[in-house]
């Protein structure tokens, strides 16, 4: 079973990468005419969006899969840019204000989370997490810390 799922887990990061620079490749005959923000804008719209849906679901997904969705956001932030491809992506990304794609994984989990706690999502969600002060019947010191408790 876990096998399967890592099978499925890298055809889908695979067809995510290969989607990712076919819009690349469509996208950078006009780079070139566009204004940065418009470029950005752009890019964001077809590139991010694809690394952004259901992104949750590659929680803990190995380094090599990750590298191959990171390598998207790399080259679409150099081409967004226009600096060279031996030039340092971190700055790059934080010019852009572009999350890596690991961190985008955590910051939308922890959105979830957030928004489960604070009654936004719906019920089944919600469920799922639960503070460590609800669960505890005594009073402990970590109780005044929201963390929650991993089923």
């Amino acid at each position: 079973m876990i096998i399967d799922s890592q099978l499925s887990l890298s055809a889908q990061v695979a067809e995510l990468s290969c989607s990712g620079y076919f819009q690349l490749r469509q996208l950078r005959p006009i780079i070139r005419s566009l204004t940065v923000e418009t470029a950005k804008t752009i890019a964001q719209a077809f590139i991010s969006c694809r690394l952004d849906y259901c992104n949750s679901l590659l929680y803990g997904i190995s380094d090599s899969l990750l590298q191959c969705l990171q390598s998207v956001q790399n080259v679409a932030a150099h081409l967004v840019t226009g600096t060279r491809r031996c030039d340092h992506i971190t700055p790059v990304l934080r010019q852009l204000h572009w999350l890596p794609v690991r961190q985008r994984i955590n910051f939308k989990i922890a959105g979830c989370v957030f928004q489960a706690l604070t009654g936004q999502e719906p019920a089944y969600v919600a469920d799922d997490c639960r503070l460590i002060s609800d669960s505890d019947c005594r009073r402990l010191r970590s109780s005044d810390i929201r963390t929650y408790v991993t089923p």
